[in-house]
């Protein structure tokens, strides 16, 4: 792993603190911990300054979580250069993350990462018009549809050079895009819909006309709750057991 280390000092602010908005979440935050505890809210708190300094962790916004909170300033230090969902320089309205990991090179990701070099620049690099940056990351945990890319916080998912040229083009264009895969895809289903138990499982009866796919809005909607069971039916008295059980009474 590359050492993470702070933007050089011109790329610095010269100040950070949260606004009246974001110190109120803050306060709340650090309230969900007992006493003695606030170190604990070092993760959202550095989360919230990264969005509010537009999209990275600037030197001041460290040194102000570790004041709200009561910190050496070195431990929140530590947690910023650790965690690599923090950016430690200035990164474009929209910041691309290209996952490098195996399961997405094996599927093309290094024809997507060529094309970041063409459109946007090298890493870390913020094109002129601070629309686009992009960097290389580990796994992001959508290996089934790969390639993919997150992008601010969205993932676009089944990437090939052709529809991520296309995604890029319209994101800089402010065109509406599709998040999750980009290929005709149910989620994380296999390609082209189901493939088994289609029809009337050992009678031999033709396959029944499919429902349309879950839209992913639909996935997610809680179904029944799944620790509800019927009363059980009380089994009748079996006698006082006493029958055939030999007694170990001494007379």
């Amino acid at each position: 792993m590359a050492v993470r280390r702070l933007a050089p000092a011109e790329q610095q602010p010269k100040a950070f603190a949260f606004t009246a908005e974001n110190l109120d979440w803050a306060k709340g935050q650090i309230a969900k911990y007992p006493d003695g505890r606030q170190a604990s809210a070092v993760i959202p708190l550095l989360w919230r300054a990264q969005e509010q300094a537009g999209g990275w962790v600037p030197q001041k916004a460290i040194e102000h979580v570790a004041e709200v909170l009561g910190m050496p300033t070195i431990r929140v230090l530590e947690v910023a250069t650790f965690y690599t969902m923090f950016n430690l320089e200035p990164v474009g309205r929209l910041h691309v993350q290209l996952c490098g990991t195996t399961p997405c090179v094996l599927r093309g990701a290094d024809a997507l990462k060529k094309i970041c070099h063409e459109k946007i620049g090298h890493e870390h690099h913020v094109t002129a018009d601070g629309t686009f940056s992009w960097v290389e990351v580990e796994c992001l945990g959508a290996c089934v549809n790969a390639p993919m890319a997150q992008i601010n916080y969205d993932y676009y998912e089944d990437l090939s050079p052709e529809n991520f040229t296309k995604l890029l083009d319209d994101l800089a264009a402010g065109r509406p895009v599709k998040t999750g895969p980009q290929i005709d895809r149910q989620l994380s289903a296999p390609v082209g819909g189901p493939t088994t138990l289609t029809g009337d499982v050992g009678t031999g009866a033709p396959a029944t006309p499919q429902e349309p796919a879950l839209a992913d809005s639909d996935a997610k909607r809680p179904g029944a709750a799944g620790n509800v069971r019927e009363e059980p039916t009380p089994k009748p008295p079996a006698g006082d057991g006493s029958r055939g059980r030999r007694s170990t009474r001494r007379e």
